[in-house]
């Protein structure tokens, strides 16, 4: 008798095996999980904001205190591509952020005079070059901010309240910093305490050093070199085309602070490829750094 209940429990045992085995066959099966790891994206700030209220957003790769910074649109709406081309750049970081050397952090200002660019563009942020205007392409009132100043006259290296551009005089404001941009930019090299900066401009179509009452530095003059040997813009150690007072990347070389200012050739070209290689020349600069 117990080797017949023995013998109905295997059989049984042995039907239900058989009966979940063919179960789990025709079940589907749920998809392989692998887990995706994305690059983190850019940390989005705000420095400050202009005259009129209007934001100076920073986008940041990275997470290094090696800061490598680039600034467009200090020139607002006059010097629209420059806005544009910081904005690409972006777009190449957001798409490429391995490009950007592991000890090494990436900060994008895109406009630094966002009235300027209103007054000509007629637009906040972001625009497209569908946006611009064949009769607003060189706005020069558009050059100032909403105080009707130049900002680039405007911070605090051999300062005086009036300045050249071209043959013409303009309003570097009251004092050194008396515009809320160049207040916002200044506080924003205080608290980040960058390695380099580089500004975007147009239109003369070189690559300038900046200088105080030191001279040059040493890093600028190899930032300077290195930017121009992958761009083919000129390398050009003096600006002496006309006198200039309070320039943003003569304020930082007299905080010891190498920056260059890059000139695109035109008003109306972008020369993304040119200023992608001049980064990245940049960037492999401050890896071996």
């Amino acid at each position: 008798p117990n080797i017949k209940k023995i013998l109905l429990v295997v059989i049984i045992l042995a039907v239900a095996s058989f009966v979940f085995i063919s179960i789990s066959k025709k079940a589907p099966q749920p998809p392989l999980q692998v887990e995706q790891v994305k690059p983190a994206g850019a940390v989005y700030s705000v420095i400050g904001t202009s005259v009129q209220g209007r934001k100076i957003e920073s986008y940041t790769y990275g997470t290094s205190t090696k800061k490598l910074v680039f600034v467009g649109g200090v020139h607002g709406g006059y010097e629209w591509n420059s806005i544009l081309l910081a904005y690409q750049f972006k777009d190449y970081l957001d798409q490429n952020p391995a490009s950007i050397p592991a000890g090494l952090s990436v900060v994008v200002i895109p406009n630094l005079n966002p009235d300027g660019q209103f007054k000509v563009i007629g637009k906040e942020g972001r625009f497209a070059l569908a946006d611009v205007s064949t009769s607003t392409l060189v706005q020069e009132s558009g050059r100032f901010n909403a105080n009707g100043v130049d900002l680039n006259r405007n911070f605090d290296c051999k300062w005086q309240s009036k300045s050249t551009w071209r043959s013409k005089e303009v309003s570097a404001g009251t004092a050194a910093f008396s515009e809320p941009e160049a207040s916002a930019f200044r506080n924003f090299i205080s608290s980040t305490k960058p390695s380099a900066v580089v500004f975007w401009h147009s239109q003369s179509n070189a690559v300038y050093a900046s200088q105080c009452n030191n001279g040059i530095l040493p890093g600028t003059l190899a930032i300077m070199d290195a930017y121009s040997k992958a761009s083919l813009y000129p390398a050009v150690k003096t600006f002496d085309a006309y006198v200039t007072t309070g320039a943003a990347d003569d304020w930082l070389a007299s905080i010891n602070i190498p920056a260059i200012t890059v000139e695109l050739k035109t008003h109306e070209t972008v020369e993304f490829d040119r200023n992608l290689a001049g980064a990245k020349a940049l960037f492999e600069y401050f890896r071996l750094k």
